[in-house]
């Protein structure tokens, strides 16, 4: 039970962030520095590796409730929210204290975390009554039922993700029975048009270098294998319910159609901004309101071309192999992504090769194939916890032997 207890007023919506020092919590406190009369910061959590910011980013909004993941920190924090004029920021440390800011009842929870530890957070959430701005997508794709069984009611999720919300707000225009298909775009990331046997000595700098996107190590790399456009494959299928066989992707470089989605009759309904994560994160915020002031729109008295072209599937494997973990089972899907997290981080490292990311996966999925089909849903988060584990272990002792 958590020992938070959120006293404000009705005026303003209170928001939780969590991973305020990463990509999408940043970008999520500018969006509020834009709207004070509208948002209030009740708390503000993250991993550790940023202490002196997440005090400033304390002091700035005048946070009441600071969680750290890593509580051997947790004495630094204290020191760096003291120097910076937040004395009175409450201190909690641990996993259990991020779970239980996220359960603590703001009016909306920004989930910014990146991996499958953003799952009980997100429960935690959903149970409390709060609307649940959603960034961390491997809650969707680890968690499975375990998520939408968790109270969550149909319009208690804001998709954060830029596909996701395109599609969020493009099912605005019609009944989910109209619905034909989704249309997931793609950047194409860095090697767009690259063929398999062009990638073997692709390195962490090159793959961290996206054209279009400022985004964390993990979700860029993912996105230069399209694992990342296969994980979202996944969460499109789980969070508008929609069957695999109608969610496409197509390879859109300029990145201005976010995702589109295709209605019975023939109409094609998309949503188009200049690359802004600010947007889906404003509109996650504030849904069913739209902000002003929030990101540039596309100017129309300049000349501009939007191209679209097919996935190459044999360059890009990972799209293919998430659809047949989502055919699977649930945890065909979170074995999925904690065998990609551990092996992007080995690539990071220099101890895997490019081409070896998705390989890894999908020899771990190999191995475990059998066994997950005998059982395919979780019966607890601490059940998908184990076999997430298995995974990272196998993947891991596959990565020793390829080093």
């Amino acid at each position: 039970m958590s020992d938070f207890e959120n006293t404000a007023t009705n005026k303003v919506q209170t928001v939780t962030l969590l991973g305020s020092t990463g990509s999408i919590g940043t970008q999520g406190l500018d969006v509020i520095a834009r709207h004070p009369e509208r948002f209030e910061v009740f708390g503000l959590a993250a991993g550790g590796s940023h202490i002196a910011l997440l005090a400033e980013q304390a002091a700035r909004f005048h946070a009441r409730h600071v969680a750290l993941f890593n509580a051997s920190k947790a004495g630094e924090l204290r020191e760096a929210l003291d120097a910076a004029g937040a004395k009175d920021a409450e201190v909690t440390a641990g996993p259990q204290a991020v779970i239980d800011l996220a359960g603590a009842g703001a009016d909306v929870v920004l989930n910014g975390i990146t991996g499958s530890i953003g799952l009980e957070p997100s429960i935690a959430a959903l149970k409390a009554g709060s609307q649940l701005a959603l960034a961390n997508k491997e809650s969707v794709v680890a968690g499975g039922h375990l998520l939408f069984d968790s109270q969550v009611r149909a319009a208690q999720i804001n998709p954060v993700d830029s596909e996701h919300s395109a599609i969020w707000q493009s099912l605005r225009s019609g009944a989910h029975g109209e619905v034909a298909k989704l249309i997931v775009t793609a950047s194409g990331g860095p090697f767009r048009g690259w063929k398999r046997e062009q990638m073997t000595g692709i390195t962490p700098e090159q793959a961290l270098h996206h054209p279009t996107w400022n985004m964390g190590p993990v979700v860029t790399i993912n996105s230069s294998t399209l694992m990342n456009k296969g994980l979202e494959v996944i969460e499109a299928s789980r969070l508008f319910d929609i069957p695999p066989e109608r969610i496409a992707v197509t390879v859109h470089p300029q990145s201005i159609v976010h995702s589109m989605v295709e209605f019975v009759d023939g109409a094609t309904i998309g949503q188009a901004s200049p690359p802004d994560m600010r947007l889906p994160i404003a509109l996650g915020l504030s849904a069913p309101d739209r902000l002003p002031n929030v990101a540039k729109p596309c100017d129309w008295t300049k000349a501009a071309e939007w191209t679209f072209e097919p996935l190459d599937d044999e360059a890009f494997p990972a799209v293919s192999l998430a659809r047949h973990c989502l055919a699977a089972s649930e945890k065909h899907t979170a074995v999925l992504n904690a065998a990609n997290e551990q092996a992007v981080h080995a690539f990071l490292d220099h101890r895997l090769p490019y081409l070896g990311i998705v390989d890894t996966v999908k020899a771990v999925l190999d191995g475990m194939d059998a066994e997950l089909r005998g059982n395919p849903r979780f019966a607890s988060v601490e059940e998908m916890n184990q076999v997430e584990r298995e995974a990272r272990e196998r993947a891991d002792r596959l990565i020793d032997k390829a080093e």
